[in-house]
C-alpha cells in the first residue's frame, strides 16, 4: 500500500505596516496562498519573528513610527535565530540609493509604493519558493543517514540554542546521553547490516518515547544517541530517560552476546542544571560522566545528576 503524503502546511507572510489599509490591501491578495500575520509596528515584527513560530517572509515598510523598516532588517539580521528570514521591503522610498541600502543590510528585494498587486505576489512567490527549498536542503544536511532522526550537527546547533535560551530565561535544561549496551558483540555476533537495522529502531524507540513538541533525540554517533529536554528540571528528567530506557527495552530485540540480559538495552547518563555560564560544555562532561556511571553500575540503568 503506498503510504499517504503528508499535508504540507501553508507558508507563513509577516506584513509589517503602520497603515492599516496598506495591510488590508496586501493580505487580502496573499490570504488565498498563505498564513499571513500582521504587525504595525517593529517591534511587534520582531516579536513575531522570534518566536516559536516564525514566519518564512516578512513583507516590511520602511517609515514606521519609533523603530523603522531598516533597524528592524538589522535586528533581525543580527540573531541568528531569525537572519534566514527573507525580507522585502515594500516602502514609499523608491530612491536608487534607498533601495541599494535596504539591499545591502540585508533584503532580498524592494518594491516601491505604489505597488502592483500582481508584481507583489509574483516577487512573494518567487522568495518564498526560495525558501522552501532552501530549508529543505538545510533539514536534509541534520538528519542522520542510518536512523532518519537528527544528526551530530544538528544536536550541536540545538544544544547552542536552548543553552543560551535557558541562560536567558532562567528555565532548567537537561541533557541524556545513551549508549547501546555491548553493540560491538552485537555487531560481531548478527553482523554489521543487523548492527545497522538495530540502531535504526532503538531510534525509533527512542524518538516514540518523547511526550513534548520541545523534547529531541539525536544520533550522536555510532551507537550513542542524545537527548535533550529544555525547560526540564531532576525529576522530569529521570521520569522521561527512564521511559526512553523501557522503551528500547520493550523492543525485544534479541541480543544473545549481551551480558545484561537476552536483549538490546541502553545505558543513560542524565545531568540538568540551570545554566549561568556561556558554555555548554559542562552539561555534555556531566552526563558523560553520568554515562559512564550507569554502564559501570551494571547498565541497562540510569543515572541522573545535578549540576
Amino acid at each position: 500500500m503506498d503510504t499517504p503524503l503528508t499535508m504540507i502546511p501553508r507558508a507563513s507572510v509577516l506584513i509589517v505596516d503602520d497603515m492599516a489599509a496598506n495591510i488590508q490591501l496586501l493580505a487580502e491578495v496573499l490570504n488565498a496562498e498563505y498564513r499571513v500575520r500582521v504587525a504595525n509596528h517593529g517591534a511587534k515584527a520582531l516579536e513575531i519573528a522570534r518566536s516559536s513560530t516564525p514566519p518564512d517572509l516578512i513583507l516590511l515598510d520602511i517609515m514606521m513610527p519609533g523603530m523603522d523598516g531598516y533597524e528592524v532588517c538589522q535586528q533581525l539580521k543580527e540573531d541568528p535565530a531569525t537572519s534566514a528570514i527573507p525580507v522585502i521591503f515594500v516602502t514609499a522610498k523608491d530612491s536608487v540609493d534607498d533601495e541599494a541600502y535596504g539591499l545591502n543590510i540585508g533584503a532580498v528585494d524592494y518594491i516601491a509604493k505604489p505597488f502592483h498587486l500582481p508584481v507583489v505576489r509574483a516577487r512573494v512567490k518567487t522568495h518564498v519558493n526560495l525558501k522552501l527549498k532552501t530549508d529543505l536542503l538545510e533539514n536534509l544536511a541534520m538528519i542522520d543517514g542510518l536512523t532518519y532522526i537528527p544528526n551530530r550537527r544538528r544536536f550541536d546547533q540545538l544544544l547552542s540554542q536552548e543553552w543560551d535560551r535557558a541562560c536567558r530565561e532562567g528555565h532548567a535544561l537537561t541533557l541524556a546521553m545513551i549508549d547501546v549496551d555491548h553493540f560491538k558483540a552485537y555487531n560481531d555476533h548478527y553482523g554489521h547490516g543487523a548492527g545497522d537495522d538495530c540502531l535504526r529502531q532503538v531510534a525509533t524507540a527512542l524518538n516514540d518515547s518523547l511526550r513534548r513538541p520541545g523534547d529531541f533525540v539525536a544520533r550522536y554517533g555510532g551507537e550513542e544517541f542524545a537527548m535533550l529536554l529544555p525547560n526540564t528540571d531532576d525529576p522530569g528528567a529521570c521520569t522521561t530517560a527512564e521511559r526512553a530506557r523501557q522503551a528500547v527495552f520493550d523492543k525485544h530485540l534479541p541480543h544473545a552476546h549481551s551480558s545484561v540480559t537476552d536483549r538490546v538495552t541502553v545505558s543513560i547518563g542524565v545531568a540538568s542544571t540551570a545554566p549561568r555560564t556561556p558554555h555548554a560544555e559542562i552539561l555534555l562532561k556531566a552526563a558523560d560522566e553520568a554515562l559512564y556511571a550507569a554502564k559501570h553500575g551494571g547498565r541497562n540503568r540510569c543515572e541522573c545528576r545535578r549540576l
